[in-house]
């Protein structure tokens, strides 16, 4: 994929992963770069990766048998597709959780990120949610 500014404590947080996870994660990275030159990594929390472009994107974590891809999106991204795996009901964000031996849609999960970096340059989810509420 493209090229980008990577961050150490992203780097450092995939690196102590195990293989599986590192590869996973790093394709995962190499996505959310892919869906916009000017998507910028950093990291919150201490230490997990975030993905920001006028606001937070996605974040990766890491857990003993999968990773979580968090999404911020409030729920407003399209998933035709039906990649995203919990959070439908949640007000701020989703996640899409990847296992060993799974396979990244690249293309699904590309537009799902295209979309919500659309909302965050349109004032972010907060704002379009709230904006629906007085237009009804």
């Amino acid at each position: 994929m493209g090229t980008y500014l990577a961050r150490p404590g992203v780097d450092a947080y995939i690196a102590g992963l195990p293989e599986w996870q590192r590869e996973l994660c790093q394709h995962l990275r190499d996505l959310a770069h892919a869906a916009d030159p000017e998507v910028e990594e950093t990291v919150k929390r201490t230490v997990q990766p975030y993905f920001v472009l006028q606001g937070n994107i996605c974040a990766l974590l890491a857990t003993k048998d999968h990773v979580n891809l968090f999404l911020y999106d409030g729920g407003l991204a399209p998933d035709p597709h039906g990649i995203v795996t919990s959070g439908h009901g949640n007000s701020t964000g989703r996640t899409i959780s990847y296992y060993q031996g799974d396979v990244i849609p690249d293309g699904p999960l590309l537009d799902i990120l295209r979309a919500i970096i659309a909302d965050n340059r349109a004032g972010g989810w907060r704002r379009i949610k709230a904006d629906a509420e007085r237009n009804r």
